[in-house]
């Protein structure tokens, strides 16, 4: 009966995420013609779908920040990734315009596909030339003071209990070409309310508790430098999973 219950509270979810699209669609696709001008109008209404859509199934977000965060300033969010629902929880947490970098695949979504079309980034990893043209765009947009959400993972495994893996270089490399703190995000147990797609056991309601950590400024005189700011920021990361998913 559990399972069923999963399954049904995951339909629902779906269901009003693909209502209030639609429902702000008009505007969405007024706005979308022309995504630069509109730039702010198509990430507020990105937040409002995601955040309607998971107070609609009773979900809510509990954010620790380890210092406060000026938002005045653009980041590169790098977050761990085990959930859908982590595209919502920076939808929430980010006080500021940003784009998301993410798998092409999501272009193949009918809610995701308008955002990746216009104000987020898609990347096909196995191709060096998108990889590069998703690369240069990205610092296009920091060098325009907005903010990335990355997740530096690459994906989200197959493991269960998922664990965090080893990341990608390419959001370490563009905040220190672009001198840009790193924003370290460790969503702690998304996954406990709807792992992965949610297809394999549905989803619940509950509270995702979410740990900010202060932000990291790469050191731009320093040799492998993006390496060092890698490291760093993975390992802080990882102890503070670690803390929560012992």
């Amino acid at each position: 009966m559990t399972r069923l219950l999963r399954k049904i509270h995951l339909y629902i979810y779906f269901t009003a995420v693909l209502f209030f699209f639609f429902l702000g669609y008009p505007w969405l696709r007024y706005y979308a013609k022309d995504p630069t001008k509109h730039y702010n109008k198509l990430v507020a209404f990105r937040k409002w779908i995601s955040l309607a859509s998971l107070y609609v199934v009773g979900i809510r977000i509990q954010v620790n920040y380890e210092t406060p965060i000026d938002w005045s300033k653009n980041y590169v969010l790098c977050a761990n990734h085990t959930s859908f629902l982590d595209i919502t929880v920076l939808n929430y947490l980010c006080k500021s315009p940003f784009s998301f970098l993410g798998k092409i695949e999501l272009l193949q979504n009918p809610v995701t596909r308008l955002f990746f079309q216009t104000i987020d980034i898609p990347i096909k990893r196995e191709s060096k030339i998108s990889a590069f043209k998703a690369y240069q765009r990205s610092c296009e947009l920091l060098k325009d003071g907005k903010s990335l959400a990355v997740f530096p993972e690459g994906k989200i495994d197959d493991n269960y209990p998922p664990v965090l893996h080893s990341f990608k270089s390419g959001a370490f490399r563009m905040a220190y070409e672009n001198n840009t703190a790193i924003l370290p995000v460790v969503i702690q147990n998304a996954w406990q309310l709807l792992w992965d797609d949610g297809k394999t056991f549905g989803s619940r309601p509950g509270v995702i508790q979410v740990k900010i950590l202060a932000p990291i400024f790469p050191i731009t005189n320093k040799p492998d430098a993006s390496l060092s700011l890698e490291t760093e920021v993975y390992h802080k990361m990882k102890e503070a999973w670690t803390i929560c998913n012992k």
